[in-house]
């Protein structure tokens, strides 16, 4: 039985190892020193490394920025000009540093393959630091102001801006206010009086519901359902539910002696 081999997801290429035993160093430089040299030109002089070793010490390593890098566009100074290196052999760790050219003509007869090579190890790992003097201490002070300033800030506005603008009172609630002023202050009637009231509304429909009947006798909500459970029921099931409904006993309230009377006797 033969298998055939899942095909790489990453394509093979050539890697150009005739840099591998050079030595190179891993800098790491403070962020506003980065800065610069990411807006710098890539044809300008941005600095000088200078090595110094003296007998029986270890050598001693500066980087000067160069004044065009350092001045403003005022010429005042914003960042140090001189720093200091510190070294540290790496032993324990195999780093390198890998370089990958695209080609630029895709157009020509014969275009260019992508090349990947290896520059360098990693030997050392320096770190670049300033001089505590007062022209850093004036740039971490500045760096701290900025840090320390909101994100949001309070603006003033020379006009009134109409969308998103704040509502203070909806109008549902002024009419709702309007709508209280104008009924007046629900007092409590007679009880007779509203029972009266009641009985006349339950003579043109059957079921109400809170809502009508407040409206109707202009009572207040806690003294209306204290009469209402006394003459009527409350249908909590479907089809009047939610909805009250007069007891039976005072279905037929009013007198009935005005009717006829028929007279099932037999005549003699």
């Amino acid at each position: 039985m033969s298998s055939t081999a899942s095909p790489s997801s990453h394509s093979e290429r050539e890697l150009d190892l005739s840099n591998a035993s050079r030595g190179v160093w891993l800098v790491k430089v403070p962020k506003y020193i980065s800065q610069k040299w990411e807006k710098s030109a890539g044809n300008v002089e941005v600095g000088k490394l200078r090595i110094s070793k003296s007998a029986g010490q270890k050598a001693a390593v500066t980087l000067a920025l160069s004044d065009n890098l350092v001045a403003q566009d005022g010429g005042q100074s914003t960042i140090p000009k001189d720093h200091r290196l510190t070294v540290q052999i790496v032993e324990r760790q195999t780093l390198g540093v890998f370089s990958h050219s695209s080609p630029s003509n895709l157009d020509a007869v014969v275009p260019d393959s992508e090349k990947l090579c290896l520059e360098g190890k990693i030997q050392q790992k320096l770190e670049c630091r300033p001089y505590a003097d007062k022209g850093y201490m004036r740039l971490k002070a500045e760096t701290f102001r900025k840090a320390a300033q909101p994100v949001r800030q309070i603006q003033q506005l020379d006009r009134v801006v109409h969308n998103f603008k704040p509502v203070s009172n909806h109008k549902h609630n002024i009419e709702y206010e309007e709508r209280k002023k104008a009924e007046g202050k629900k007092a409590r009637d007679d009880k007779d009086a509203v029972l009266e009231m009641m009985f006349a509304a339950f003579e043109k429909h059957q079921y109400y519901n809170i809502k009508d009947l407040v409206r109707i006798t202009r009572q207040p909500v806690t003294y209306l359902k204290e009469i209402l459970k006394e003459v009527c029921d409350y249908n909590i099931k479907n089809p009047h539910k939610n909805m009250w409904e007069l007891k039976p006993e005072y279905r037929h309230y009013k007198d009935q002696s005005s009717e006829p009377k028929v007279n099932n006797s037999d005549s003699e």
